[in-house]
């Protein structure tokens, strides 16, 4: 049956419910999806419109309208932009009292149970030659240990250092929700009590080809894929968690991805200075390693704070410097933020919707007959929120600068930069920063990297302030050391 020729009364279904489903489906010129209906069996037909029910066509229809009928009438907008104030990492006597000041009052909402932390973790490690999720990844310099377990041991730290509860949250895909949820079963949630660590799932957009119409990745399914890291905000809501968040009395939530394995879990420097500014999302930023760094920037776009794309730079602004010399818009960003709990909720009931972005992808599906395909050039749409879009609706931001090195090592790749060997290596680099700083003796090779092995365990120690103060300072490092 050839799709131009379908006709709504070619698709018979059981219930007035399903008939006003195929009539909707019809109405938004997506009929295309029945082509094989005649020959579905019932449950596959039961499949389908159970899909097809999931969908929001009012939203994939206003996105067609918008990115794909309309994208051709779209101009950019001149924008003017500026680099913002930050809190620079303390040098003076001055910065470093007020650095102290921060600590001491994130360390009293981390006491008074006020604070959550979110992990978003929805994607698979297929770029790094797994597929599996990637926190489940091993990555410790020594014992091999999963990204999820140095969170979960960060966590746990937290917790005992500060005498509190600190629920953490994960954000899961549709594709790794099982598995996430198996890992930590398995590993009994790393010494974390279950009661205070709960998996949710992100939502799911359709995904369409590039004259909008619904891809399918089989005859009787839909191809759908993330709402990007901007939907951790709407799912927070839908799933439930800022309503877990209320009764547990929750204030602040800090947000990150799993791929950081040097991420400082809920900062309390970090959070002191977002509660005092009485600010409602804050992010941290590290500077640019140079002009080119394929990193969005943190900058005050037409007057509202706003994450600006690599690509909207233009080779001006890239190169742009401030009086002293460094870049005038040198400030990345890590994806770390704080947000009150009140202001994500004000998201979700205000009109301050997130936008949807446009990315066009090689998407697997089926083709005109059926069969699989792999693309080999960009055949479909894909939409995704980014969570930085938020920023612009926060009445005050923080903005803190914090060392790459000690904060912000991310595992993208399988090779080279940002990948699972250069992740170990930062570790390593950065535990052995702590030990010289306690003055032990960490020779170094050409390249400036340890030579050697060094893992630290969260529980030993969180920072270098803890282990300076735990050490025996006549440890000699040997080209191995491991502090569990």
């Amino acid at each position: 049956m050839e799709e131009n020729h379908l006709k709504l009364t070619d698709i018979r279904t059981e219930n007035e419910s399903d008939k006003r489903l195929v009539e909707k489906v019809f109405s938004y010129k997506q009929e295309h999806v029945f082509r094989w209906w005649n020959d579905l069996s019932a449950n596959d037909q039961k499949n389908l419109l159970n899909h097809l029910r999931t969908l929001d066509f009012e939203l994939l229809q206003d996105l067609i309208e918008k990115h794909i009928e309309g994208s051709t009438l779209t101009n950019p907008k001149t924008t003017i932009l500026e680099p913002p104030i930050i809190i620079p990492i303390p040098d003076s006597d001055s910065q470093k009292a007020h650095a102290a000041e921060a600590k001491e009052i994130g360390e009293k909402a981390l006491r008074a149970g006020k604070v959550a932390v979110v992990t978003v973790a929805g994607g698979l490690g297929t770029r790094l030659g797994a597929d599996r999720p990637k926190g489940t990844l091993p990555i410790s310099p020594i014992k091999g240990k999963s990204i999820f377990q140095l969170h979960a041991e960060k966590i746990q730290a937290v917790m005992k250092k500060y005498d509190t509860v600190t629920p953490w949250y994960i954000m899961t895909s549709k594709n790794n929700e099982e598995m996430t949820h198996d890992f930590f079963e398995e590993n009994r949630y790393f010494g974390l009590n279950s009661d205070n660590v709960s998996l949710f799932t992100q939502g799911e957009l359709p995904v369409i080809d590039l004259q909008g119409r619904l891809l399918m990745d089989s005859k009787s399914s839909i191809v759908t894929s993330p709402n990007g890291h901007g939907g951790t905000l709407l799912a927070l809501k839908e799933r439930g968690v800022l309503s877990s968040m209320n009764s547990r009395g929750i204030k602040h939530i800090f947000y990150h991805q799993v791929d950081n394995i040097l991420i400082k879990i809920a900062d309390p420097v970090y959070l002191g200075y977002h509660i005092s500014a009485g600010a409602k999302m804050s992010p941290k930023v590290v500077r640019k390693t140079d002009p080119d760094e394929k990193v969005g920037i943190v900058g005050i776009r037409d007057g509202h704070l706003d994450t600006i794309e690599y690509s909207e730079l233009s080779d001006e602004e890239k190169h742009a410097l401030n009086p002293d010399g460094t870049l005038k818009f040198g400030m990345g960003n890590p994806a770390i933020y704080l947000l009150d709990v009140d202001f994500v909720e004000k998201i979700n009931e205000s009109h301050f919707a997130l936008p949807y972005h446009k990315a066009v992808k090689k998407v697997p599906c089926i083709d005109g007959d059926g069969c699989e395909m792999k693309p080999a050039e960009n055949n479909a749409t894909k939409f995704e929120m980014f969570i930085f879009d938020a920023l612009k609706h926060a009445d005050k931001s923080i903005i803190m600068e914090v060392v790459r090195e000690n904060e912000f090592s991310p595992v993208k790749n399988a090779t080279g930069k940002d990948s699972p060997d250069s992740a170990k290596q930062s570790m390593i680099n950065m535990f052995g920063r702590w030990l010289a700083e306690a003055g032990i003796e960490v020779p170094t090779d050409r390249t400036g990297n340890v030579a050697g092995a060094i893992e630290v365990n969260p529980l030993y120690a969180l920072d270098s302030e803890e282990l300076k103060g735990k050490i025996d300072p006549k440890v000699v490092f040997n080209g191995e050391l491991n502090l569990q």
